[in-house]
């Protein structure tokens, strides 16, 4: 039905604002919030082998998913790895991978640094399982398995040594980026292990489908560290701890689009990664390539429409890096012309890459607003779009950002998300995905709250 179809459009008129400040610009930062607090809503009790607690909050920032209303699924990584206690798995842990359910009260402020003020609430948090049984790396089984439900585990040696890394029976998962389906039941999660590519039930946190990726993207022999996976074991692959680092899906619903974070093996030393698109029906696969600029790697990609995304392009330097951030940016490709490249590799890429023009330089804006380049996170990681808002008459798509704080609040800062307004005006090829108000219980509560009305007057 049309009007269902349009209903996240609809819920994002209901977002106004009211007060006396002076009207927004596009591309501005309006808001930022922060998610404090040390334990999720897992219930997990006890320990990981390192010593930190089984159910420790953090790294929310490494994906980003808009749920309809003012709900965000935000997705942590494999787990915290900054305790040493075993070096031959990287200090990985049987911390198992999970998304947090985050409501996002997002509110006119009359007066301060921001238009907006943003408060983040954690609604709930979802383990992911495995109905079949998974193979684990010794002493890497996750205790809190049952006969039916084998969670996944940040370990790096949880792998299947007779397979190659795309493996979909390997019980380690480095959850990177998340999407919803369109019609709220279903989750998306890219990986940088495999790379992996799975589909969860949203209510309960079980794996559903695993999609079939490019066998370029693997490496044929696993190992426990990233050197290990590296030359001259592998010489076609992904590189160890630098997969599937972001996805998007088209607002049909029907295309996920995967991007790698950094050059395959096959691709050193150009600075071309590669993009992967999958026909969600089919399972069929294509690959672009994608040059970067000045960044070291990619973190998210985000669609505007079915061909055209915004891609998140920066360096490893600032808030947790104990440096100044430096590259910060997101760059606007189509990918309407561009060419398969599954059967190209290295240099070959390069005049097949997707032509790019910079959207928002994320530290340029962060800087106007008085945040320091030291501490503009080292790890902007994730991008949403949100509900629209309309400020003074004048309507604008909301650009959600978080960082990933590898679980280290008093290094990398606290779980944060930034907002940045876009003038409808100034993006129209814009088409909001459909994320209907889901009937299931469990989310009814956190859509609804999205209804709040705010509304901004002019000065």
């Amino acid at each position: 039905m049309k009007n269902k179809t349009l209903l996240s459009v609809a819920i994002g008129a209901l977002f106004a604002a009211s007060g006396a400040q002076a009207a927004i610009s596009s591309y501005e930062l309006i808001a930022v919030g922060s998610l404090t607090g040390t334990s999720d809503l897992s219930g997990l009790s006890g320990n990981l082998e390192s010593g930190v607690a089984k159910n420790v909050l953090g790294g929310m920032g490494s994906g980003l998913a808009y749920a309809g209303g003012n709900t965000f699924l935000a997705a942590p990584d494999r787990g915290p790895n900054a305790t040493p206690y075993n070096s031959a798995v990287e200090d990985t842990t049987t911390y198992i991978p999970r998304f947090q359910t985050v409501s996002m009260n997002l509110a006119a402020t009359p007066s301060g640094s921001y238009a907006y003020s943003l408060t983040p609430t954690l609604q709930a948090t979802t383990l992911l399982y495995s109905p079949t049984a998974l193979t684990y790396g010794t002493g890497g089984t996750p205790s809190e398995n049952t006969t039916g439900k084998y969670y996944f585990t940040g370990r790096s040696d949880a792998f299947d040594a007779a397979q190659n890394s795309l493996y979909s029976g390997n019980g380690r998962f480095d959850p990177e980026g998340i999407r919803t389906s369109n019609d709220g039941s279903k989750v998306y999660i890219s990986d940088e292990y495999g790379t992996y590519l799975y589909e969860f039930n949203r209510a309960t946190g079980e794996r559903t489908r695993a999609f079939a990726l490019p066998g370029n993207l693997a490496v044929a022999k696993q190992g426990p560290t990233t050197a290990s996976e590296g030359s001259p074991t592998n010489t076609s692959g992904r590189v160890g701890n630098k997969g599937m680092e972001g996805l998007a899906i088209t607002p049909d619903g029907k295309t996920l689009v995967g991007i790698v974070q950094a050059p395959a093996l096959q691709d050193v030393p150009t600075k071309n990664v590669r993009i992967v698109s999958v026909d969600i029906a089919s399972g069929a696969t294509k690959e672009f390539a994608y040059t970067l600029t000045t960044g070291s790697g990619v973190s998210e990609i985000l669609a505007i429409n079915d061909h055209e995304f915004l891609v998140d392009e920066r360096d490893g330097k600032g808030l947790g890096d104990g440096t100044s951030a430096s590259v910060k940016q997101i760059f606007k490709i189509d990918l309407a012309n561009a060419e398969d490249v599954t059967s190209l590799s290295g240099s070959a890429l390069t005049s097949k890459a997707v032509s790019k023009t910079l959207f928002l330089d994320v530290k340029a804006k962060m800087v106007a607003k008085g945040i320091t380049a030291t501490n503009v996170p080292a790890k902007m990681e994730a991008m949403a779009w949100g509900a629209d808002i309309t400020d003074n008459g004048e309507l604008f798509h909301t650009l959600w950002m978080a960082n990933d704080n590898d679980f280290l609040p008093n290094v990398a800062g606290q779980n944060n998300f930034y907002v940045f307004a876009v003038k409808a005006s100034d993006l129209t090829s814009f088409q909001a995905q459909p994320v209907p108000l889901p009937a299931a219980a469990f989310l009814m509560a956190p859509a609804l709250a999205g209804l709040t009305r705010l509304r901004r007057r002019k000065a």
